[in-house]
């Protein structure tokens, strides 16, 4: 389910709700039934955010989760092709997350979680392997905390005083 809105900034957002799990606390009286979603957040060119809501609800669980995803969003370094600029593993908790640059044509090859991370940030070309935990939470933070710590080429050739063409040389 994606659906579109737009925030304070007038940025377009689309969301994902990648899970909705049942959780149940027993406490004296019975049985307290909630509900927890996580939920994905992206305005397709290079900004993306994950929240967990819980509530008694679904969509109350959905709203809280969307609103969540808004305060944690990351900017991605994409290049020209749609896709990252390069390789990179993107690690929380027992996930990790290998990220591969890709061609103009490939098209988003990733597994749930992290093609809804990708699609939503924009990404047209990549390639991605789930390694570790397939824990949907886990899996959808480390390919956001890949995407995150992901450099452009101006930014590594700043970082060592060379320029852009001895960089990618």
């Amino acid at each position: 389910m994606k659906r579109t809105m737009i925030d304070t900034t007038g940025m377009e957002f689309s969301e994902k709700v990648v899970s909705i799990k049942r959780v149940t606390k027993v406490v004296k009286g019975g049985r307290n039934m909630r509900f927890t979603a996580l939920v994905v957040v992206g305005d397709g060119n290079g900004h993306v955010g994950a929240g967990l809501g819980k509530a008694a609800e679904v969509p109350e669980a959905i709203r809280k989760g969307k609103e969540d995803a808004m305060k944690n969003l990351v900017s991605v370094a994409l290049d020209d092709s749609k896709s990252i600029s390069h390789d990179f593993i993107g690690k929380f908790g027992s996930s990790t997350v290998l990220l591969k640059k890709s061609p103009e044509g490939t098209g988003v090859i990733a597994g749930g979680p992290a093609r809804s991370v990708c699609e939503l940030a924009g990404i047209k070309n990549i390639r991605t392997k789930s390694l570790g935990s397939n824990n949907k939470q886990n899996v959808v933070l480390a390919t956001i905390d890949g995407l995150s710590k992901l450099k452009t080429p101006e930014q590594v050739a700043a970082n060592r005083g060379k320029s852009v063409e001895e960089v990618l040389a």
